[in-house]
């Protein structure tokens, strides 16, 4: 393997460490992060329950990335605009709010996905 193709995949390997880093970050110092896991885990063990089909799982799956992915975006802009105002700022406050609605849209459609899958099988309970 020549010199440039090795290099390629180090710069491959090292991106793939900070991104894990970044997940680690996340999921052990933000409470938001952490109350989507519990929720992500939660679901997941429902699926199982219902015996979801793959179709099912595949939105559902798309619906916990939205939400994980939001979520970590909206915590990214948060401690950036802390970072460069600290100070209460109208501007960055407004930046911040308008962040923190990604994270609520992913969660309402998620929650919509989730009524769709679920609530024919929980009806069928009763």
């Amino acid at each position: 393997m020549n010199k440039h193709k090795l290099g390629f995949i180090r710069g491959r390997l090292r991106s793939v460490k900070f991104a894990l880093n970044g997940v680690k970050l996340l999921i052990t110092t933000e409470d938001s992060i952490k109350t989507q896991v519990f929720f992500a885990i939660l679901i997941t063990i429902i699926g199982f329950y219902f015996s979801i089909s793959i179709n099912e799982w595949m939105f559902q799956i798309i619906a916990i990335a939205l939400v994980l992915v939001a979520e970590a975006l909206n915590t990214a802009i948060e401690k950036l605009a802390d970072f460069i105002h600290p100070d209460y700022d109208e501007k960055i406050g407004f930046i911040k709010d308008i962040a923190a609605g990604a994270p609520a849209f992913a969660a309402l459609f998620s929650m919509i996905i989730g009524s769709i899958i679920y609530l024919p099988k929980i009806i069928t309970l009763f």
